[in-house]
């Protein structure tokens, strides 16, 4: 396997470590009420992204007629749940 190709295949865990490295030089940028708002980005956009990108990487082909069932009578239950005294 050539570098090339590793690279490509782990591009995730790649990203990660640039990530953490640029973090390490430059703290400031992370810090509460700094340039990137940690306070909204890591609240709501980081962790839609991280559910978002665990969704794509879901196999079709468990999305079938009971994965669909299950996931309605969960929700329908937990609404009315919500309702009822």
């Amino acid at each position: 396997m050539g570098l090339l190709e590793r690279l490509r295949k782990e591009w995730f865990i790649l990203g990660i470590v640039m990530v953490i490295a640029v973090a390490r030089l430059e703290p400031t940028v992370g810090v509460k009420g700094g340039p990137l708002k940690p306070e909204i980005t890591i609240t709501y956009i980081a962790v839609s992204a991280i559910f978002f990108n665990s969704g794509l990487s879901l196999k079709t082909e468990l999305a079938d007629s009971r994965l669909h069932a299950t996931s309605c009578v969960f929700c329908s239950n937990t609404n009315q749940s919500c309702w009822w005294k």
